[in-house]
């Protein structure tokens, strides 16, 4: 049976990559791949310390040829896309250099300012194949002399829905309490700040249920002490009980390579108030009804006497672009067209 590899920084975490790349893995699996997991941490099939983001010391040549060694295909899931450990991104292009592999691009280093300068990634062989998470992205990259192809991200949409009462219970929340759920790891662009002056306004309780990265620690914990409604930070990993528990997502962030949450708060029949990063106006264009981060009134309003029209809407949208079959449908024909199929 042919073996493909996922290789990235970190996997098995609640980051963006690591969601991503376990629907890619399950569609791999069912596409007749048995799958290699490799990363620099995470619960992992092979871990090579050096491709961690925090990685005092590069991984070698040879570390990342015996993680792949029996390897048909290699996905790479933005370790070959942003510039967070560049000595990792050299050995493993080295590596993989005339193989099949697919570079599977989240954020490239020009979308964020403090890599803007960085031009060496993503690397160049006519042996690869490019996909990104976006058209946005897809463009950028053609503009670069990259051919690359959009595959969104994949969500189960027939994840089943939580009990409301029941998953109140198990997050600990009262009946009646108003909860406003930032389903996110903190970091600067995820607009902390909005999302709690969203809660306030709202008279709702700030749930943060995603950790501090990217040296945020002091800056969020000063937020969150500064913030005039109630406020819980605890991670919940079963997602329909988090769902099931909001009142309203808040998504206000101001930059985003995809943002699952919105559509994930579609699946389970939740409103959501989605910030205006670039990538957003593509999705909104598919049809989905958000709300404004800023317009407390016109979601108090729909809090108060709820539309279920809107929400159909949102998760019939979601169904029709973002299922997982759809997502291993186009995996499928990218892997088809270059020979790659087991």
């Amino acid at each position: 049976m042919a073996c493909c590899a996922i290789v990235s920084f970190r996997l098995g975490a609640a980051d963006g990559v690591s969601v991503v790349a376990a629907t890619w893995e399950r569609a791999l699996a069912e596409l007749g791949f048995t799958v290699r997991t490799v990363a620099g941490a995470g619960p992992v099939d092979v871990r090579v310390p050096g491709l961690d983001i925090d990685a005092p010391v590069a991984p070698t040549e040879g570390e990342v040829r015996d993680a792949l060694v029996g390897v048909d295909l290699v996905v790479v899931e933005n370790l070959l896309s942003i510039p967070l450990n560049l000595p990792a991104s050299r050995a493993l292009a080295a590596v993989i250099a005339g193989r099949p592999a697919v570079l599977h691009h989240h954020d490239p280093p020009w979308q964020r300012a403090r890599f803007a300068h960085i031009h060496e990634l993503p690397p160049r062989d006519p042996a690869w194949r490019h996909v990104t998470i976006n058209e946005l992205t897809r463009r950028e990259m053609a503009e670069r002399g990259f051919d690359a192809t959009t595959i969104y991200n994949g969500f189960d949409v027939d994840e089943p829905r939580a009990d409301r009462g029941a998953a109140r219970r198990a997050t600990g929340f009262d009946p009646d309490e108003r909860v406003v759920l930032h389903p996110v790891r903190a970091i600067e662009r995820k607009d902390v700040a909005r999302a709690i002056a969203l809660a306030e306004a709202l008279d709702a309780t700030y749930w943060l249920s995603g950790p501090a990265e990217e040296g945020y620690d002091a800056e969020l914990a000063r937020l969150l002490a500064a913030a005039r409604t109630r406020v819980v930070h605890r991670r919940h990993d079963d997602r329909p009980q988090l769902y099931a528990s909001a009142d309203l997502v808040a998504f206000p962030s101001r930059w985003e390579g995809f943002g699952n949450p919105p559509i994930e708060a579609a699946i389970h029949h939740r409103p959501v108030a989605v910030g205006h990063y670039p990538v957003a106006a593509e999705l909104r264009a598919m049809g989905f009804q958000w709300f404004e981060p800023d317009d407390a009134p016109a979601i108090e309003r729909f809090l108060t006497d709820p539309d279920p029209a809107l929400l159909e809407t949102n998760a019939a949208i979601a169904r029709r672009h973002f299922s997982l079959a759809t997502m291993r449908d186009h995996l499928r024909a990218l892997l088809d067209d270059a020979g790659w199929l087991p």
